[in-house]
Order: C-alpha cells, then structure tokens, then sequence
C-alpha cells in the first residue's frame, strides 16, 4: 500500500484532516460531476465551507475568522481536497483562501478588510486575482489595464482573461497600471468588487480541463474605485504580487502533488481489478515497474513538499523555492497522469473515467502561477548569483 511517512502533523492536525475529509466527502464529491456540467461549483458550497469554518482561517477572530497562522492547516485544506480527486475545487477554494485573502489582509486598509474578509470567510463573497490580460501572461509588466487618480477616487479601465473563480467572484483583487511610464514601478493592486458600475464578466471558457473551475474575462469600462480600495501603497504592487506569489507557487505545487496521489491510488485499484490474458495486470513486470517508478517520485515529492510547509510556517521559502515546487511537483502531476491513462488502456480515453479527467485537468497547472519555463528563470536567477 502507497503511504508516506510523514512527521510534520499532530493530532490536531489529523483531527482537522478528518474533519475536512468528511466534509468533502458529503459535500463536495457527490456534486462535482454535475459542478463539471455547470462549469463552476455552486454558490451553497462556499457557504457551507465557511459555515464549518474552512474559509480564510488565517483571518484574525475580529472579522469571525480563526487567527490559525499554522500553514500546516493550509496546506491540509489543499491536500484533501487533491486527494479527493475534484481538480476544479481543489484549484479554486485554495485560491480564494491563501492567494486572494493575503492580499487583503496585509496591504488592505482598515476599511477594506472590514467590507470584504467577513463575508470571504463566511462564504458570502467570492474572491479571485485578475493579473493576466489577453496581451499581458508572465510579463506581467506589460498589462494595460490603467488606474487614474481622481481625487476621491481611481478610475480603472480595462480588461484581464483566464481568470480563476472569475464568473462566481464578488470581490477581486486587480492590477493595474497607475503610471504606465513606470514599468513595474507603475503597477498598483485594487480591491474591485460586483457592485461597481463599469465592472463586467465574460461568460465561462470552454477549457480542455478543470470543467467544475469557473474562468472567465472580466472587463472595467470607468470603473470608479474609492481610495480606500487601494491595496499598500500607489507603485508598489509588482512588489506585492512578487511576495504573494511564492506562496500562491507553493499551494500550486502542494495541489499537484495531492492530485497527482489521487490519480495514481485509484490506478492502484484499477490494474488489482482489471484483468488481461488470464490474470489481473498489476502481476505483469511492466505495470509493476510503472507503479514503483510513480510510487518512488511521488514519496520523494510528498516528503519534499512537507519540509517546504515547514519551512513556509517559519517564512523561510523564497521565490526560487516556491518556484521549484512549482516547477517540480505540476511536472511530475502530469507526468503521473499520462502513465496512467497508459495503464488503464483504452478506458484511460473515456471521459467516464476518473483518469481522462485527471490527466486533462493536469496539463494547465504546467501554465498558470507563472509558467513553467518562468519557473525555470526564476531558479536559476538564485543560482547564479
């Protein structure tokens, strides 16, 4: 049986772990293939996280969050939910708690997090990040969204594409240029939220992948923003996103790795069952030497990503860190999953499969977060110095 030793957690943290599990188990599995038909989850599913306290647990008590400031906790909500093998939630529900709700909570003004963190972690509001543009990817510096100094307010115009929890989100983080002379230096982080005149959403892609995960464009045409919606400071938001950024790296690759887990356990149980000339296929070398090449870089991958938790929980993981998890553990998801499909034959191709869904929900995770060949750059930049 494939189970890593693992000496991070204690019995809270299992406690926590069990707790989840059954609640994905009654509320998030059943419902994931009619979510993938209606290409995004519900809205009553949100709720339900946060009225069992799963949403941005890391909110201070003041707001109703928990104050958990224990990434373990985080990094528990992503595994399970990898493991439960629903790739749209196990993206989506992460990015609103450990990528979007940071940003609010540490560059947010007072009155910013007193609007929108209640309702993020009760489930009422939705959130997402709007950074990629139709001409703009990992050149992030070469967004053209613009963000005007009225007096009393900005008025931010433009558009973002392939946008995670785009169509169901309320609240989004946005960037945009408030000095496009600037480069990076001209780029600032606003709080948008639906109630803005001016502020429109594409509909859902037809994505090759992640169906249950709602994306879409969103598009400002003058939208007015208050003051008070500006996350730190006017210039300084290139400088968030790069600090942000290695965490949102690190719960990439923790997902991968967890996804990757889920296909290759239920392949286990496939090749048991299936049977080819007379015997169950899991008795032929070939098949057996597959399942030990996954098993052995995934144990490796999983006890590489538990020490990159504890280090995170002691703020010691840098960009180049965050960038090879990244890097690493969505490579070797894909890798996995095309082995499996391999391994399930031609029912590996049947989208009633569990395994064609894991295998075209994987490719993406090679993209988004900064792309792998960024991820690449990144590494080396920290070598070469």
């Amino acid at each position: 049986m494939y189970k890593v030793l693992r000496t991070i957690y204690n019995e809270e943290h299992e406690m926590f772990r069990q707790s989840l599990r059954d609640f994905i188990a009654k509320e998030i599995t059943p419902f994931n293939a009619e979510w993938e038909k209606n290409k995004m989850v519900s809205r009553e599913s949100w709720k339900k996280l946060g009225d069992n306290g799963f949403l941005c647990i890391q909110a201070p008590e003041e707001f109703g969050g928990l104050n958990i400031q224990d990434f373990r906790y985080n990094a528990i909500f992503v595994e399970e939910l990898g493991l439960s093998g629903c790739s749209g939630p196990a993206i989506g529900y992460p990015l609103h708690n450990d990528i979007v709700a940071p940003y609010i909570l540490h560059y947010g003004t007072e009155a910013a997090k007193a609007k929108y963190i209640p309702g993020m972690i009760s489930g009422d509001l939705i959130s997402a990040v709007a950074m990629t543009e139709p001409g703009a990817g990992s050149d992030l510096q070469a967004i053209r969204s613009t963000a005007v100094d009225k007096g009393d307010h900005y008025l931010i115009n433009g558009s973002k594409t392939f946008i995670t929890n785009g169509y169901l989100a309320d609240v989004v983080v946005v960037a945009a240029k408030t000095d496009p002379t600037k480069g990076a230096k001209g780029i600032s982080l606003f709080i948008i939220d639906k109630d803005m005149a001016g502020f429109s959403k594409g509909v859902p892609f037809e994505k090759v992948g992640l169906h249950a995960q709602d994306t879409c464009e969103l598009f400002f045409e003058d939208v007015k923003v208050p003051k008070e919606n500006l996350l730190g400071k006017v210039g300084e938001g290139f400088k968030y996103l790069m600090t942000e950024l290695a965490q949102e790296r690190l719960i990439v690759g923790l997902a991968a790795i967890s996804l990757a887990e889920s296909t290759f356990l239920s392949t286990v149980d496939y090749v048991k069952q299936r049977q080819a000339f007379g015997k169950s296929i899991s008795e032929f070398q070939n098949t057996r030497f597959k399942l030990a090449e996954m098993g052995a870089k995934l144990e490796q991958g999983r006890i590489y990503v538990d020490q990159l938790v504890m280090l995170h929980n002691e703020k010691k993981v840098d960009s180049a860190m965050a960038s090879s998890a990244k890097y690493l553990l969505t490579e070797l998801q894909c890798w996995v999953s095309d082995e499996c499909v391999q391994l399930h034959g031609g029912y590996g191709y049947m989208w009633e499969y569990g395994v064609a869904r894991a295998f075209a929900d994987a490719r993406v995770q090679r993209i988004y977060a900064g792309t792998n060949e960024i991820m690449k750059e990144l590494i080396v930049r920290k070598i070469l110095e």
